[in-house]
């Protein structure tokens, strides 16, 4: 998912490191690592250039940069390289949606929740795209609408929802909130949990593949186009129709909504004495 070393390199904007007064010179180092990722520019398994490359793009000393990139180390942003270099960790990774993803498979009706967190996040995802996405992150999307694209005729449920997963996290990342982007990754397993579950259903119709096709592009389209209302329109109108969709293959019996309506009170069906007519007294003896 995430661009490699080499691609992104020439890119990322090293700024010399001027020595501050009142601050050690690794913490200005660390200060601008740590906006780089913020900023996302330094994105999850990217690894860091070689140490003396780096010291010369920050104007430092050796020593000072390694003293910086330890306490990135320990401090969690960084993770050493299997180069024997450092790389970013993912301080975004999925840590608390595994245990829902495996309850959803025993009850499926409660990924109409999952539909409605989805239906809000990526409504603000999508507007936020459009009016902050860098070329690299529209270079991302038009890669990953491509994989999906591919899948169409194959009949992949798995492979279509993790490519799936990775448009929408796309998205969220070119958003550019870090809080925004935490959370989607947060929900990754449930995406995926959920998702597989839509291109199964989906996959039974041609038609409806072709129209989740046509939802993708226009949502790509309107982020590449920067129009922000467009975006969230087009987010609106493909998460309510995979909402939609879904709904139909529940029982009415098992709808999540049908659950929560209230029950009626039942009372317990009193005796009833059997109608028969009235004894007639018994005649007196004369």
């Amino acid at each position: 998912m995430w661009e490699t070393a080499q691609t992104m390199e020439k890119d990322l904007p090293y700024r010399a490191v001027s020595r501050p007064q009142r601050q050690r010179l690794s913490d200005s180092i660390g200060a601008q690592i740590e906006q780089l990722i913020i900023e996302g520019a330094l994105q999850p398994g990217h690894a860091l250039p070689a140490e003396r490359v780096l010291a010369e793009k920050f104007g430092v000393s050796r020593p000072s940069l390694r003293e910086a990139l330890l306490r990135l180390e320990a401090r969690g942003l960084l993770k050493v390289a299997r180069s024997g270099g450092f790389a970013v960790t993912d301080v975004t990774a999925p840590t608390i949606a595994s245990p829902l993803a495996h309850l959803l498979q025993r009850h499926p009706t409660a990924e109409q929740d999952v539909l409605e967190l989805r239906h809000g996040l990526e409504l603000v995802a999508a507007h936020f795209a459009a009016l902050r996405a860098t070329k690299a992150d529209h270079a991302q999307l038009r890669r990953v609408f491509s994989r999906l694209s591919g899948l169409r005729a194959k009949h992949d449920a798995v492979a279509a929802a993790q490519i799936d997963a990775e448009f929408h996290l796309a998205v969220a990342e070119a958003s550019h909130n870090v809080a925004l982007i935490h959370v989607m990754h947060g929900l990754h397993n449930l995406l995926n949990t959920t998702m597989r579950h839509a291109w199964e259903v989906m996959y039974r119709e041609p038609d409806s593949v072709r129209v989740l096709h046509d939802q993708h592009r226009a949502l790509l389209d309107a982020v590449l186009s920067g129009d922000a209302g467009v975006a969230r329109d087009a987010a609106h109108l493909h998460l309510n129709y995979v909402r939609q969709t879904l709904l139909q293959q529940v029982p009415p019996a098992q709808d999540a909504r049908a659950r929560k309506a209230p029950v009626r009170s039942r009372r317990k069906p009193t005796a009833r004495r059997s109608a028969r007519p009235p004894r007639s007294p018994a005649p007196r003896s004369q």
